[in-house]
């Protein structure tokens, strides 16, 4: 610590995708540990930085705008940080919208990890490299929980750009020599996820309820199993794979799974609603493919000092109520860093799978 006591800086890193759930956290999480951290983001004509201003990190993170399909961009972002480490973490993040933009979730989730493993190949190979793989690699079919040896049957344009970006990480790994390590997370959710995820969907939408904001949640297929952790926690694990000394890949789970229905029914119970009388499903949800079950074996990650706290209850309680709160402050006239004031109604978003009525 230094005199102010603040963290002395030990190390620099990059982290790609700064803005998203997991680059916020990662960026708190770095700080903390006396990081001087630098985050890449695109720049869009509305900024998107709220969850870095609702950890209270904003002002500790330096911002360099990129884009992983430039490898201009990627050249500078390397050159101006200097990092020991880098942490890949953007990506077209959302399984159902890769059916909607197959081209684009191939050429951003795919394509654009070589770019950024070549600008570390050509421009210092001794940078670490994190790259943030899915659960969703392992597709349909298995009935048992996946560990790091399963087979990989992947079931969405996402889920076969992740495939390659996995393989490419591994590559370079063992053909350049290059400290490149794939983590290889199952769904890690938190009050920072994005509005279109199920998971915050619901916390949301139940939150709405319970103040009599809106009076049903439609969801798509209830059935599906999930193996859902705290995204906080996860960040660790990140973290943990680029101080081993041998780079390798890892699965990151809780070692259980839970139905959406399962989710949802959690969700109302924290308000005191009976779920069957706001749930809904609805084909527009509905996806051409989906994976049914995925469970994960986190055995190997374990082993080197990682055990999650946050049970699924605990996830769901912690959703729903900060979801609940920051609703009741913008009620009250509070106005805080938040994403849920400007976020259209869903009927306002049409899919390739629906036609407008006319």
């Amino acid at each position: 610590m230094s005199k102010d006591g603040a963290p002395l800086v030990t190390k620099t890193a990059l982290i790609t995708g700064v803005t998203g759930q997991d680059g916020a956290y990662l960026s708190k999480f770095l700080v903390d540990k006396g990081y001087e951290v630098y985050g890449t983001y695109r720049r869009l004509s509305t900024p998107n930085f709220w969850r870095l201003h609702y950890l209270n990190v904003f002002e500790k993170v330096n911002l360099l705008p990129a884009d992983l399909i430039d490898v201009g961009s990627l050249l500078d972002a390397i050159r101006i940080s200097h990092p020991e480490e880098v942490y890949n973490l953007a990506a077209q993040s959302f399984v159902g919208a890769s059916f909607e933009q197959p081209v684009g979730t191939g050429e951003m989730n795919g394509i654009s990890v070589t770019r950024l493993l070549e600008t570390i190949r050509i421009m210092n190979p001794k940078i670490k490299f994190y790259q943030a793989s899915t659960s969703e690699l392992f597709g349909s079919g298995h009935l048992s929980a996946s560990n790091e040896e399963a087979l990989f049957r992947p079931s969405s344009p996402y889920a076969a750009a992740k495939l390659y970006s996995y393989w490419m990480t591994k590559i370079y790994r063992e053909g350049f020599g290059i400290f490149a390590c794939n983590g290889i997370l199952f769904n890690h959710e938190s009050p920072l996820r994005g509005l279109e995820f199920v998971t915050r969907k619901i916390s949301n939408t139940v939150a709405k309820c319970a103040l009599g904001l809106e009076k049903e949640l439609r969801l798509g297929n209830l059935e599906a199993k999930r193996d859902w952790g705290y995204a906080p926690e996860y960040i660790e694990t990140m973290w943990l794979m680029m101080q081993q000394k041998t780079p390798d890949d890892y699965v990151v789970a809780t070692d259980d799974s839970h139905s959406v229905k399962e989710f949802a029914e959690k969700a109302f119970d924290v308000v005191g609603l009976d779920w069957q009388e706001h749930v809904k499903v609805d084909k527009k949800f509905l996806r051409p493919l989906d994976v049914a079950y995925l469970k994960g074996d986190s055995s190997k990650i374990r082993k080197i000092g990682w055990n999650p706290k946050v049970d699924f209850d605990g996830l769901v309680k912690i959703m729903v109520k900060e979801d609940l709160s920051r609703w009741e402050r913008w009620q009250n006239g509070e106005r805080f860093p938040w994403d849920a004031s400007n976020y259209p109604g869903e009927d306002k978003i049409l899919s390739r799978y629906q036609e407008k009525d006319k």
